[in-house]
């Protein structure tokens, strides 16, 4: 008597084989259309235009020499701008963390009052997300008038957008065990929240706000080419009298305050997280 060791097609086996196919065949096809996806935007950009890269490598090349050697003779006068640029990240992380834990709250399922209280919440990170701090700075350049005020705005508005989203995404998946002991002996919603929901999360928001005043660093020096003051502003005029020496003096001095405000961050980071 002989037996058919070959599986049939209905055969476990094959089922798990049908399924591994299936499964690598979808992800072939969204990997092929992220591919085609990525090749288009190239051409769109015009990334494959190897006439015009050409002609604009030995421009770049030309420039960067007009910048040497870097030109410092005006550094006593950007002092004031880098501190400028500094307390508009301070000033601007610390208004967006204000901001930020109420609605973070109001944001998530299990800390927030109603459904309406919710989609508010999150309608209004959305719409600050969705707004680029340039944008923003430009329209608060018209409402108040040039110089810090409108940058730090900026940067605060736009940052509760992310924070919030951050805190509220951490809040929703912190451990429900100590909310519930808490409740079980009578705690009250805000003292849940205090005793039981933000010592979890306190490290995920430290990085998060840490990582977010960087951020907001770097961006200040952008807000300077719509008016807001700082550093950036001071790029910007060296560059439209083609001073660009002091651009380079200023570029160095830029990146020494980027690998300090970041060596900076990342102490205080471990000193609240430890």
């Amino acid at each position: 008597m002989t037996t058919n060791s070959q599986p049939s097609d209905s055969s476990p086996l094959n089922s798990i084989l049908r399924q591994h196919q299936r499964r690598w065949l979808r992800h072939t096809i969204r990997v092929l259309l992220l591919l085609g996806l990525i090749i288009i935007s190239f051409i769109s950009v015009e990334l494959f235009n190897i006439e015009r890269m050409a002609d604009g490598i030995p421009a770049i090349f030309k420039l960067m020499g007009e910048m040497l050697p870097p030109d410092f003779s005006r550094f006593p006068q950007w002092i004031e701008p880098i501190f400028d640029t500094l307390a508009m990240s301070i000033a601007g992380t610390a208004l967006a963390l204000g901001l930020s834990l109420p609605l973070g709250l109001l944001a998530a399922r299990n800390t927030t009052p109603h459904p309406i209280a919710l989609h508010s919440a999150r309608t209004i990170l959305n719409i600050t997300r969705a707004i680029p701090e340039l944008i923003l700075g430009m329209i608060l350049v018209a409402a108040v008038g040039f110089g810090k005020l409108p940058g730090t705005l900026a940067l605060g508005l736009h940052s509760v957008g992310m924070v919030g989203k951050f805190f509220a995404e951490a809040i929703e998946l912190s451990d429900q065990a100590p909310v519930e002991a808490a409740r079980a002996v009578g705690a009250t919603a805000p003292q849940v929240i205090v005793h039981s929901i933000l010592p979890q999360v306190f490290p995920q928001m430290t990085d998060v706000t840490f990582y977010r005043w960087e951020y907001n660093f770097r961006a200040s020096m952008v807000l300077g080419a719509v008016g807001a003051g700082g550093i950036g502003l001071e790029i910007i005029s060296a560059l439209r009298i083609l001073k660009y020496q002091q651009v380079s003096a200023l570029l160095i001095v830029v990146l020494a305050m980027v690998t300090l405000v970041d060596g900076f961050s990342n102490y205080l980071r471990k000193g609240f997280i430890e």
